[in-house]
């Protein structure tokens, strides 16, 4: 375990008595338009275009199964689900959105 699953256990303990959940998102490389900036600027000084910027990027972090970034609207969608009423059993979790870049135990 990390030190921030750590610490993020430890204050869902620490709250959820209070009634305070809280949870992780803890999300891989994420297309942005700040990161879609860095895959432009990448193409243009390699000469290379965008899918393959793209590409050396996801394969510098050690690649990503489902051979594309998360797109920010995926990570807002389990944001805005986790806050909703429909998660008020969920505590203390943490949710990593990589495209299955770090492999599960």
């Amino acid at each position: 375990m990390d030190s921030s699953t750590c610490s993020s256990k430890g204050l869902a303990n620490e709250v959820g008595p209070k009634g305070v959940r809280v949870n992780m998102i803890s999300p891989g490389f994420i297309e942005t338009s700040g990161a879609h900036g860095t895959i432009v600027g990448l193409a243009k000084s390699k000469g290379i275009d965008e899918n393959a910027a793209r590409q050396e990027i996801m394969d510098m972090i050690g690649g990503i199964p489902m051979g594309r970034p998360a797109h920010p609207e995926e990570i807002a969608e389990l944001a805005a689900f986790l806050a909703s009423a429909r998660a008020a059993s969920i505590h203390g979790a943490d949710y990593v959105i990589d495209g299955g870049t770090m492999p599960t135990t």
